[in-house]
């Protein structure tokens, strides 16, 4: 009876202290620190641990320990149902051993331990940890601990799993504002060298790494070669090639795939080239499904990498590759510029290729599509993209200049757009992006001005945003309107505002875009072609299906500059709703 009453005059204390630590922190260190202290009041220890569970590996791994050495604490992985602490996890239930020394389940940690005392964390019927807690005098703790430690541990459990969802989210928050920080600047480095060490110093600031290693693909597939490399914050020149399929960036070049070893030594795959290296984390660099290298990341401790830095490097890997690549193609045009006279055929296929050589076929739309460069090459450009959710960005550009220039900043603008793309921005928002990532890296005289219109196919929506392209055409109801539109061009202005347009399609209705050198377009006169000539040749096919639309503005731009030679590049994109008939097609 005196026994009860000593646990009761410890119980409502206790309790109120339990729900102190709950509903006071968020913060998963602290929590953990307070259970100890608050276990320390009511228990005498002098080890303490608390172990929580990876679900993924069934494995308990120190969060919080007092008494262990540092080497065991970031080394020892207990398997659920091994060890007094494993065993309690898996009955979930508490486990007292009065003298290790008989018990063969023990796995020693600490030397001299003779009593362990073992109470799992549950919440809502899920094992999230272990308290563990050892003596080294035998017969050192008591059922009445026992139940003390149970009652902590059942209300705590909730505490820590609340700290640790709460660390997750806003660690995972700040990584992908940190992510989209360093897309955003990767994308405006063109140069490649500048790149690479870029990305170095970024990544620091995401994985605490001692050394990193980006790989490049060679020109025949087979080798990786070393382009940047650093060693504990010191930049190394490595020679070193590794074929492709060899060793674990080899591994997750010819698979594509990402490859966490938390221990090399343990991995036949493992080609020692560093001896201090003891976990490694390899990611492919991929780029329309194609293999371009490989980040290395290595580490002197076992175990170092984790899952969460397997996925914040692939989708930064992501970036990484579109910014090489574009900062590769710049870096490649701009050197064949210098022959431009004599590598003009190839500076054209480039530009060809640019541009899509399918155009997408939503269920509920009908697309069609046609560029001419005033030269051999030009500035305007257009481009689809697909959005989750049967969404689809149509795109129409025209850069300021012509030739070779134009075509240079055409390409980083659609680099720029591209690897924007995958975070589903709105029109506004992807105008804003884009003039953001011009304005960082401007170039002298050049802007592009853009339309970006989002076709939303399973409710039949556009909403559009534009930055100085002409005003595109609205047909509906045997109607053509002018869609008021506008806004100043991208890469000018660091302030620059976008606004929308959203429209609610009909079966039938169309829309028109165009670049100005459709407009523009002069006959030996000096007239221009004009707005309203435009809106007559709509009018006269404002029946007819988008390609043959296209054909016919292009051929009465043609007939009108009658063999001039052409000012400016001309673009024209036209889509028109399909109804219930073009769905039975």
């Amino acid at each position: 009876m005196v026994a009860d009453t000593e646990l009761q005059n410890k119980v409502e204390p206790l309790l109120l202290e339990v729900a102190d630590v709950v509903n006071t922190t968020l913060d998963l260190d602290t929590t953990l620190r307070r259970v100890a202290e608050l276990v320390r009041k009511v228990i005498d220890y002098r080890i303490f641990a608390i172990l929580l569970l990876n679900e993924k590996t069934q494995e308990l791994r120190f969060r919080f320990q007092v008494g262990y050495s540092r080497e065991v604490a970031e080394r020892l992985k207990i398997k659920v149902g091994e060890g007094v602490t494993g065993i309690a996890a898996q009955r979930r239930e508490a486990i007292l051993v009065h003298d290790v020394s008989l018990d063969p389940r023990y796995i020693s940690a600490v030397p001299n331990v003779r009593s362990e005392l073992a109470v799992p964390l549950i919440v809502k019927n899920r094992l999230i940890g272990v308290i563990d807690i050892e003596s080294p005098l035998p017969n050192h703790f008591t059922e009445e601990h026992k139940r003390l430690l149970t009652l902590i541990a059942s209300r705590m459990a909730v505490g820590i799993e609340n700290a640790r969802l709460y660390t997750r989210t806003t660690r995972q928050a700040r990584t992908l504002v940190l992510l989209n920080e360093i897309a955003r600047e990767l994308t405006s480095i063109l140069n490649v060298d500048e790149l690479l060490k870029r990305i170095a110093e970024l990544l620091s600031r995401l994985i605490d790494y001692q050394m990193f290693s980006i790989l490049l693909l060679d020109a025949t597939g087979e080798k990786l070669q070393h382009r940047f490399s650093q060693r504990f914050q010191e930049n190394v020149h490595l020679k070193h090639e590794v074929p492709q399929g060899r060793g674990l960036v080899g591994y997750a070049a010819e698979h594509k795939e990402a490859v966490l070893v938390p221990d090399v030594s343990k991995d036949p795959r493992y080609i020692q080239l560093n001896p201090e290296t003891r976990s490694e984390l390899a990611v492919p660099l991929i780029y329309k499904d194609k293999v371009i290298g490989v980040l290395d990341l290595e580490h002197t401790r076992r175990g170092f990498f984790t899952e969460d830095h397997k996925r914040t490097v692939t989708t930064l890997a992501a970036q990484v590759a579109i910014a090489l690549e574009n900062a590769r193609l710049y870096e490649q045009i701009a050197r064949q510029e210098k022959r431009l006279e004599r590598d003009l055929a190839l500076a054209r296929e480039l530009q060809f290729r640019l541009l899509p050589h399918t155009l997408p076929k939503p269920e509920y739309l009908d697309i069609a599509a046609k560029s001419m460069p005033a030269r051999a090459i030009g500035g305007d450009l257009y481009d689809f993209v697909s959005y989750s959710l049967s969404r689809t960005a149509i795109i129409v550009g025209d850069v300021s200049g012509k030739g070779a220039p134009a075509a240079i900043y055409a390409a980083l603008v659609s680099g720029i757009l591209r690897s924007h793309a995958p975070i589903e921005p709105s029109p506004a928002e992807m105008l804003s992006a884009l003039n953001f990532s011009l304005g960082e890296r401007r170039i002298e005289a050049q802007f592009v001005s853009l339309i970006y219109a989002l076709w939303d196919d399973q409710h039949r929506t556009l909403r559009i945003a534009n930055s100085g392209l002409p005003r595109p055409l609205y047909c509906h109801d045997g109607k053509i309107e002018p869609i008021e539109i506008a806004g100043l061009p991208s890469g000018l202005f660091d302030d620059a505002d976008y606004d929308e347009l959203s429209f609610r399609a009909k079966p039938g209705d169309m829309f028109i875009f165009f670049s100005d050198g459709i407009l523009d377009a002069r006959n030996r006169a000096g007239d221009m072609f004009g707005r309203g000539r435009l809106e007559q040749v709509v009018s006269q096919n404002i029946a007819a299906p988008p390609d043959a639309v296209v054909k016919a503005i292009f051929k009465a731009v043609a007939e009108h500059a009658a063999g001039e030679e052409a000012f400016d590049d001309e673009t024209v994109v036209v889509i028109r709703v399909k109804g219930p008939a073009g769905k039975r097609k």
